[in-house]
């Protein structure tokens, strides 16, 4: 066997360990920006492929929460769609969302941490929005022993959400500019290291959903994160 044909077998067999080693998901290119909606069968979101959170923090099946999460992109956004199921609400009193919330993570939220060096993975950005509407963004530096002083960080990112109590489902969208998350212009083959989650329930009987399992009490290990590819076929 020839060095040539010896190297193009092992390039092979790294992409296909990496692909198996890497869940990925696709996010699909939109040629505007739309009105920010929760609604899923509307034309922008049939148009994405969906993911699921169906597993707790530490890899065990929760399907009684099983998550839908779909994801598009603009020459400008980032956008996401939360699908909750839920059982019980728990919900923050008198819920502001013309500001940011910090410890909005106490309460029901949907998160989308999003990191596009791979240099160093303990640096991201974390967006979450609750079912009421609240919002909180912050630049992650796991670096920092403080690194919930992130808060103060402003994307610009917006969100979008409604509870459906007659079918117990709660929806959320976002919508995240591309250049809070990365230095390089949105283009289709960029891809982003990304995980997915959400608390749900009160403290008594909380659910902590993941698309990644963490395999940890925190959310916070960049190691475990999965992948996004920005493409422009249709998923």
């Amino acid at each position: 066997m020839n060095g040539f044909l010896k190297f193009s077998i092992l390039m092979i067999a790294c992409s296909c360990w990496a692909s198996a080693a890497n869940p990925t998901i696709k996010s699909a290119w939109a040629d505007a920006d739309p009105t920010l909606d929760t609604d899923p069968s509307s034309r922008f979101w049939r148009g994405a492929q969906s993911a699921y959170m169906d597993r707790d923090s530490h890899g065990k099946p929760d399907p009684s929460h099983r998550t839908e999460v779909r994801a598009r992109w603009t020459n400008r956004n980032l956008y996401f769609l939360f699908v909750c199921p839920y059982q019980e609400l728990h919900l923050k009193p008198d819920p502001q969302t013309t500001t940011e919330t910090n410890e909005l993570w106490k309460w029901d939220v949907a998160e989308a941490f999003i990191g596009a060096d791979f240099k160093d993975i303990k640096r991201y950005k974390e967006f979450e929005l609750s079912p009421q509407g609240e919002w909180i963004d912050l630049d992650i530096d796991l670096h920092s022993p403080h690194h919930e002083d992130g808060w103060k960080w402003q994307s610009g990112f917006e969100v979008s959400a409604r509870i459906d109590k007659a079918t117990h489902l709660w929806y959320g969208a976002m919508r995240i500019p591309y250049s809070a998350v990365d230095s390089r212009p949105a283009a289709a083959g960029n891809i982003l290291r990304i995980n997915l989650f959400r608390s749900q329930g009160p403290p008594s009987a909380q659910h902590q959903i993941a698309w990644q399992s963490p395999m940890s009490d925190s959310f916070h290990v960049p190691e475990r994160f999965g992948l996004m590819v920005l493409v422009k076929e249709k998923p």
